[in-house]
């Protein structure tokens, strides 16, 4: 049996690297990542479900998807969600578990109002209530990412980050999948709009938030990492020499500047005139996505799919692409080196919409969208594995949760700006035309790759590598 021999040590060592899931913290960011997971879908794709069957016009649905570029500005409060304690809660619950509660809170209230809006009748009250939700969950991904970076030491983080984000597609599939499902059934599982369906199906979803506070209750508050002091010591410096300034004046730029300037001056200090050329790309990496996914389904339900058939297929099946698409991406990544998979997923991810021009052309034809949602999907997946190792290897490690919700909220900005136009760009060139474009779109994104392939080679930890 010398096959047997020959796999009884690689069968070994395949349970003790899968033993890492069984640590404490591993768990706690199942649940943190569901809690992250659930939240962004209800003010973005499945809002336009709802929003579409009310009669709203596609135009109008695109500019509401502005909400969801709460995420592409969180970089600009995370400097004082990371340093600013908040009264009562802090003493009781530590820096990073009281503004976990309360950005949970403030989550679970802005569901519950919008499921007790109506946008036939009260359009721009639930449009605030989905920004209260939108810039909540904002602030709930910024500590929860700080939380998972002050967790555990670098061999865990792999695993944390693994666990992160089972549970946060987990969460996806909820509130897609499981919204529309639950309203398909509350609605009599009959075509049209009813109002009650939808308010049942976002309490729900409000009540699903209940994981993640029990979770923050439950778990113990981590440890601090150290900042960059040498950074930060310069600029303290500086403002010190000015003589003049009041005492309580000069305390407070110090504060502002510790808290505020030093991850961002880190960040230019280090890559310098590259920096520009970074943040070129982080900003356009995920635009072909990002633009065609604001109109996704609504394209579905405009083409004549059913809600059921929607969720089957572009949120359970396409979440589970999505997953395979990331784990092979990592896989590749650690083969080949994360500037040719950050090449292929960006080829990729713009040559897969050109498949919905196709699917837009045939109509709704199950099969193909089966086909269509696999591809674009799995691709997906593997540009966001790909996307997700180059980030990690650009930030300093003294300042990760500053500097990487720079990053991902840059990765949004532009491309959930240009989505909002993409009712209209459909109403003017059609699916199949709007779908060409979203293709053209990542012809740039291949040029930014390649120059930052070879202008700004990275080998982790936020240092140029070989």
């Amino acid at each position: 049996m010398p096959t047997s021999h020959a796999t009884a040590p690689f069968l070994v060592r395949t349970w003790r690297s899968l033993q890492v899931y069984r640590h404490p913290r591993a768990r706690v960011m199942l649940f943190l990542g569901f809690s992250s997971g659930l939240p962004l879908l209800l003010v973005f794709g499945t809002l336009s479900v709802w929003l579409r069957e009310a009669g709203v016009e596609r135009s109008t649905i695109g500019f509401v998807s502005w909400v969801a570029l709460a995420y592409a500005f969180k970089w600009a409060w995370s400097p004082l969600v990371d340093k600013l304690p908040l009264p009562l809660l802090t003493r009781r619950l530590g820096r990073r578990r009281s503004w976990l509660l309360l950005s949970q809170l403030a989550v679970m209230g802005g569901l519950v109002g919008m499921a007790l809006s109506d946008p036939v009748h009260g359009l721009a009250g639930l449009v605030w209530l989905a920004v209260l939700v939108a810039f909540a969950s904002a602030t709930q991904d910024i500590v929860i990412d700080a939380f998972r970076i002050e967790s555990a030491g670098t061999r865990l983080q792999g695993a944390l980050a693994a666990a992160y984000m089972v549970g946060y597609r987990l969460a996806m599939i909820l509130a897609s999948a499981g919204v529309l499902w639950l309203a398909d059934w509350a609605g009599g599982g009959e075509k049209g709009y009813h109002p009650g369906a939808w308010s049942l199906a976002y309490l729900a979803m409000a009540a699903a938030m209940g994981v993640g506070v029990a979770t923050t209750l439950l778990v113990d508050e981590p440890t601090v990492p150290p900042s960059d002091e040498e950074v930060e010591r310069l600029g303290a410096r500086r403002i010190r020499r000015i003589s003049w300034l009041p005492s309580w004046l000069a305390e407070l730029l110090e504060w502002l500047w510790r808290t505020v300037v030093s991850p961002f001056a880190d960040f230019l200090r280090r890559y310098r005139w590259q920096a520009v050329l970074l943040l070129a790309l982080i900003s356009s990496y995920r635009i072909s996505d990002i633009v065609l996914g604001v109109i996704a389904n609504v394209f579905y339900i405009d083409l004549g799919f059913t809600k059921t058939q929607i969720a089957d297929v572009t949120k359970v099946f396409g979440i589970a692409m999505t997953l395979v698409g990331a784990a092979l991406g990592g896989v590749l990544v650690s083969r080949f080196g994360v500037m040719r998979i950050l090449f292929v997923g960006a080829l990729l991810a713009a040559a897969t919409n050109l498949l919905f021009s196709l699917l837009a052309r045939s109509g709704p034809e199950l099969g193909l969208l089966i086909g269509v949602v696999a591809a674009d999907n799995l691709s997906a997946g593997l540009a966001s594995a790909a996307f997700v190792a180059y980030l990690s290897a650009l930030t300093n490690v003294a300042y990760s949760a500053t500097q990487y919700a720079l990053f991902s909220s840059v990765m949004l900005l532009f491309p959930k700006f240009i989505g909002g136009f993409s009712g209209i760009l459909v109403e003017k060139l059609g699916y199949p035309g709007f779908f060409l474009l979203t293709a053209a779109m990542g012809v740039p994104v291949l040029l930014l790759v390649a120059l930052a392939w070879r202008w700004v080679p990275v080998n982790g930890g936020g240092r140029h590598g070989a």
